[in-house]
This record gives structure tokens, C-alpha cells and sequence, in this order.
């Protein structure tokens, strides 16, 4: 089974991945794991006053302070997974990652990081499932 893991950082990546170690982890034929994070492409005005190799840094650091706990997490527990970011819009490169990737299942929290977005269901998540062609699970 090949599993897609989105995440953002935030509390609710946690809590996903928590689910994902208690279901996931205790498999005889563990999963294929891939974690991803898309990091969202700055401002239009910003690629034209900004070197390329400037604006490439700051997507990498950003995919690795959201990856380096997971990282962690994950090697404690002896659970292997590859790591990948994608700039873009969240939604698009999540669904666009898990058919490209031929993944069974996406697995993401049901909220993001944006204090303003949590109001209700992430707009994230509202937008990878009406995108996805991939079972999707969210967890809270």
C-alpha cells in the first residue's frame, strides 16, 4: 500500500500522524510512506525582486522545518519514508502528487495552520478531496 502523507506543521499534522503510528505502524507489511508539504509559492512581486537561488533556500527551509520533527519522530520508531516538497497551491500539488505518485490513500489532518481558516473544515482539505481521484483520509 503506497500512503501519502500531507502535512503542515501544525497541531493537526500531529495528531494525524499519531492516528497514522497507532494504525499504520504495527502492520506486518508496513506501508510506502511519502510525506509531503507544499509550500506555498510567494507573492508574484516577490519572484521579480528575488534571485531564483534565494527564493529555492527559503522553499527548502521551509519543507525542513515542517520535516525535520517528523524526521525525528519517525526514526525513533523505525518507520522509513521518503520526504518531498512541492511549491505550489496546497490542494493542487497534495492531489496532483497522489495521482501522479499512483498512492492508495492520502492521509492529511482535517485543519491546517491558518488560525483564520480553522473557523471551519480546513479549506485545504475541503479542496483535496473535491480534487482528489485518491481516497482521502482526514483525521481531526
Amino acid at each position: 500500500m503506497k500512503v501519502l502523507i500531507a502535512v503542515d506543521g501544525s497541531v493537526y499534522t500531529r495528531r494525524m500522524l499519531d492516528f497514522l503510528i497507532r494504525n499504520f505502524g504495527a502492520n506486518a507489511e508496513p506501508p510506502d510512506f511519502t510525506v509531503l508539504h507544499a509550500v506555498t509559492r510567494v507573492s508574484a512581486h516577490a519572484l521579480t525582486v528575488l534571485e531564483r537561488s534565494v527564493m529555492r533556500h527559503y522553499y527548502q527551509d521551509e519543507a525542513a522545518t515542517v520535516f525535520r520533527p517528523i524526521h525525528r519522530r519517525f526514526d525513533k520508531l523505525g518507520i522509513k519514508a521518503d520526504f518531498i516538497y512541492r511549491v505550489g497551491n496546497p490542494a493542487a500539488v497534495i492531489a496532483t502528487a497522489a495521482e501522479s505518485g499512483r498512492f492508495d490513500v492520502v492521509i492529511m489532518g482535517s485543519q491546517g495552520s491558518h488560525a483564520l481558516k480553522r473557523l471551519v473544515m480546513g479549506s485545504v482539505a475541503t479542496r483535496v478531496m473535491a480534487q482528489c481521484k485518491v481516497p482521502v483520509l482526514l483525521v481531526p
